[in-house]
């Protein structure tokens, strides 16, 4: 008779806690990119296309061009408004179990998003993302333990206009852990700060403990367009932390030089930063700094052997006193799992991250560009994250771990197997990865084969803890009721 087969559970959240980095850049180095980006600030400025923007912006000194609709930033309102800004702060839980706690000096990781294609994993086909894969896919997010918290990895492309508030419902239904939405513009904002309120329990709470923050990106070059600034703002005033966040191109959307794209990326970070500030001082945010390069030959964007600009985006958001958000953790533009080229970009990027210092950073789970989701490729990435976790960990030095008193007793030219200290420990010393499955002949099973199986084990057995009905019921209140707002 077989066993009956416990439920799975849940894997306990295991973030990188680096007990070592790379020498941070020194202030002299990074004041030559902050100050650089507060030129442009006031010199070039910014064109916003937010009428309720360019009002917080010109209430508190800014210049206003009004014909191009170009603010200017001068130095002393943007160093005025960094000075509210928290530096540590928690980020919610749906049910409090998976907080994130930014002073811990930990680094907490989630997937890449927003993808358009899946691989479906019952038939293997390619196809275009509904939000049930968003929920197979959040269901994944749950369970692994490289996942601290929730990216709407896949967009919901059957739900139209309303895709981003469906989203965050497919996200708290089906993981108790932090989700960062993706919303934009006002009327979606403030419905997703109803369902957020909702599950928080209440304004207060959600305030105290969010358990939503939002993500929202500058247009480059030095553009804050309506809908993005619009969804900050009404975001600010709840209470809900936002990631403001810019990613030029070198040579197309920002300056061809390494250099020159990041002061252009501070620049526009620190405009939306800035933006949030004088609204509503002390609002919670993060900066999200990045710059990408694109190749000469086709104009595309792609993986550069060069791979420098991550630690000092982490360093420029820190040196301007504001947690930090990491792109590129995990991405990879190649189109197939399980490939070398996949690992290479990957496993590299993940490094980096791992090292970085960032209190959250994003990347896992996609391929093509970030527009490919398939379960077994997470599966892959949570396997290359937790060879980072490793490389990045001190050992402990105690008495037990030092065995001092074992090696004495085996001695010179002896064996250690027999020993009790061996026993003990030998089992939680070897840590068997996806490429340690042994097979049937002795030798070691197909990674991929071993991550597809994996990951179908997960989709089939796993099921996350339950939204309470009433909340759930509350959440399809809402959605019915922006549904008939926005989509007639």
């Amino acid at each position: 008779m077989i066993p009956e087969r416990l439920p799975l559970r849940r894997l306990p959240i295991e973030p990188w806690r680096p007990a070592r980095r790379p020498t941070p850049h020194g202030d002299a180095y990074l004041d030559r990119f902050v100050d650089a980006a507060m030129q442009v600030l006031e010199r070039a400025g910014v064109r916003v296309l937010s009428e309720r923007a360019v009002e917080v912006f010109r209430q508190h000194g800014a210049g206003y061009d009004a014909e191009r609709r170009i603010v200017r930033l001068p130095e002393s309102v943007v160093r005025g408004a960094l000075a509210s800004a928290p530096r540590t702060f928690t980020l919610g839980s749906r049910d409090g179990s998976c907080d994130i706690d930014l002073a811990s000096g930990a680094t907490s990781m989630t997937a890449d998003g927003c993808g358009t294609e899946v691989i479906d994993w019952r038939t293997g086909v390619r196809r275009a993302s509904t939000k049930a894969d968003l929920a197979d896919a959040t269901r994944l997010l749950d369970y692994v333990s490289s996942i601290a918290y929730w990216w709407p990895t896949v967009g919901a492309g059957d739900c139209g206009v309303t895709a981003q508030l469906h989203e965050l419902d497919a996200g708290w239904t089906n993981t108790v852990k932090h989700l960062q939405g993706m919303v934009q513009g006002a009327r979606l904002a403030r419905y997703a700060v109803e369902m957020a309120t909702v599950i928080a329990g209440g304004a207060e709470e959600l305030r105290r403990r969010p358990p939503l923050s939002d993500l929202t990106f500058a247009v480059s070059p030095l553009t804050i367009d309506r809908d993005g600034a619009d969804a900050a703002l009404v975001f600010a005033e709840a209470g809900v932390p936002m990631v403001l966040g810019s990613a030029p191109v070198c040579g197309t959307t920002g300056p061809a030089t390494a250099a020159g794209a990041m002061v252009q990326s501070l620049a526009e970070v620190l405009a939306l930063v800035v933006l949030v500030q004088l609204a509503h001082p002390g609002a919670p945010v993060f900066g999200y700094s990045i710059s990408g390069s694109a190749d000469p030959r086709t104009g595309d964007g792609g993986h550069s052997l060069d791979g420098r600009d991550p630690a000092l985006c982490v360093d420029l958001v820190h040196h301007l006193g504001l947690p930090s958000q990491l792109g590129t953790g995990g991405g990879t533009d190649t189109e197939l799992s399980g490939t070398w080229a996949e690992a290479a970009q990957a496993g590299a990027s993940v490094t980096m991250a791992a090292l970085s210092g960032s209190e959250l950073a994003v990347g896992l789970g996609l391929t093509s560009d970030g527009m490919l989701w398939s379960a077994e490729d997470l599966i892959l990435d949570d396997h290359l994250y937790h060879q980072a976790r490793y490389t990045v960990m001190d050992m402990s030095v105690d008495d037990e771990e030092l065995a001092l008193d074992v090696i004495d007793a085996v001695g010179p030219g002896g064996h250690f197997l027999g020993q009790a200290h061996t026993r003990k420990h030998m089992r939680k010393t070897f840590v068997r990865g996806l490429t340690g499955e042994p097979d049937a002949s002795g030798g070691y099973r197909d990674p991929l084969e071993v991550a597809r199986q994996r990951a179908r084990d997960i989709l089939e057995n796993y099921r996350p803890e339950p939204l309470d009905e009433a909340k759930a019921a509350e959440l399809r209140r809402i959605l019915a009721a922006a549904d008939a707002e926005l989509k007639s």
